[in-house]
């Protein structure tokens, strides 16, 4: 199958209904490295709906959805298996709502990865609630790279969430950097703040059930962790959590501890 772009402007509402499985080439060299499968640009009140199927045929390194550049986005009742992020979000966002996504096997739901790229606009309002996350290797996820431009990342929320060996469940990353692209010694320069995560449950194929590795540079703010109970049973001991430059305020009872010596609610 061809690439397919959809863009506008339209002057009224779009709906595109899939109903059959729609096949990526079997063959990635086939297709543009640089170009997504399935685009949508320039188009509002737009509507992808239906029992479909878009199979990628194991596309390696490749989001299930990407979405930026973009305001008031729902993406609901979903299964989502790839070789990347199962959501992928970029800069100048605001308000998308991610509600019953099942992912699995992928990297999870992140924002990011920012601060690459200078120029970036902010992130505003990410709502994740009732997703399930099955053999991924993250969960729920923001990344953004060290010696980085500057960027803004606030209000994120996420909500009843269930982790089934998951690697990582829970991650803030500050010093993302793949292949060592980057230098390590100088911190992000993205602010990330007003961040929510209540009532994760489930298992870990880690120890580390919770990462929040904040920028030294522009440390975490107004993080609040709701109830977590996430387990690991490997030989090496129990789940655990590492935290770093973020002060969060708590809300019920966290399993593993999380930020040990922090700020109770």
């Amino acid at each position: 199958m061809a690439q397919v772009k959809l863009q506008g402007p339209c002057k009224a509402p779009l709906e595109l209904q899939v109903q059959a499985t729609l096949k990526a080439n079997a063959d990635p060299k086939q297709l543009s490295a640089d170009i997504e499968w399935l685009i949508v640009n320039y188009i509002d009140r737009f509507t992808l709906s239906g029992g479909g199927i878009f199979d990628g045929q194991e596309s390696i390194n490749t989001d299930g959805i990407h979405v930026a550049r973009s305001s008031n986005v729902n993406i609901t009742d979903c299964v989502i298996g790839t070789g990347d992020d199962c959501i992928s979000i970029g800069d100048e966002l605001e308000q998308l709502h991610i509600t019953r996504v099942t992912c699995g096997p992928g990297h999870g739901i992140s924002v990011g990865s920012l601060g690459k790229t200078p120029g970036e606009k902010p992130v505003v309002g990410v709502y994740v609630k009732n997703c399930t996350f099955i053999n991924t290797d993250n969960g729920v996820r923001v990344k953004t790279w060290p010696a980085s431009h500057q960027g803004v990342v606030t209000d994120l929320h996420y909500e009843d969430i269930i982790v089934q060996n998951v690697t990582n469940p829970i991650v803030i990353d500050q010093v993302y950097c793949p292949y060592n692209q980057c230098n390590k010694d100088l911190p992000s320069q993205v602010k990330i703040s007003k961040v929510s995560i209540k009532n994760v449950r489930g298992t870990s194929r880690t120890q580390d059930a919770v990462l929040l590795l904040c920028s030294k540079g522009v440390p975490c703010e107004g993080v609040e962790i709701g109830d977590i109970d996430i387990a690991y049973n490997g030989k090496e001991g129990p789940a655990k959590s590492r935290c770093e430059n973020v002060k969060p305020t708590f809300v019920g009872k966290q399993n593993p501890p999380v930020c040990a010596g922090a700020q109770s609610a």
